[in-house]
């Protein structure tokens, strides 16, 4: 009698699926009722497998745009040029669960927890950035300030762009907002 090899869904299936799973929960029932044990139920796959794609319930928002900046600051590090590097983020960063949340935050009960969320990577953002302009020649107080009007514009253009999905690719909105900064 032979057994059957049960390979598991594919890796980037069960991200989406979780990732559905969790919007369709957080609208429903709202971010803080619903558990990680919730997803996984309506997603059909064990909790285990869960954390092999998400850190935290929250990084379920947040882990295409995660994987974005991820990339920004090994280029960043690598010497890319502050300009490209920023607007890269939004290469190929198509409408996800990040942006269903930012349009329906106050159905999701998520406002706040975007908010702190959006905080720190904003930082994260900022201090890499700042410490790519101090390597390239400028004052600490100034990188610092440009920096901070850097990654600010990125998340701004992030929202803004969530907003109006329909309306234009992203690259098109964080140009601008590159731009204002």
């Amino acid at each position: 009698m032979a057994t059957e090899s049960r390979t598991g869904r594919p890796r980037a299936s069960s991200r989406e699926v979780l990732s559905e799973a969790a919007c369709e929960l957080f609208l429903e029932k709202g971010y803080d009722a619903t558990s990680v044990s919730d997803i996984t139920r309506r997603a059909g796959v064990s909790r285990s497998s869960f954390f092999n794609y998400f850190s935290a319930k929250s990084a379920v928002l947040w882990s295409g745009f995660d994987e974005r900046v991820d990339a920004a600051v090994a280029d960043l590090r690598d010497g890319g040029a502050v300009p490209e590097v920023l607007l890269a983020i939004g290469d190929g960063l198509a409408p996800d669960a990040l942006a269903l949340a930012i349009v329906n935050a106050d159905a999701m009960g998520i406002a706040a927890e975007l908010d702190r969320d959006r905080a720190i990577r904003q930082f994260r953002l900022q201090r890499e950035t700042a410490a790519r302009l101090i390597r390239d020649g400028a004052a600490p107080l100034t990188a610092q300030v440009r920096a901070g009007a850097l990654a600010a514009a990125v998340l701004a253009a992030v929202w803004a762009w969530a907003d109006h999905t329909a309306g234009r690719p992203l690259t098109e909105t964080l140009s601008e907002a590159l731009a204002a900064a």
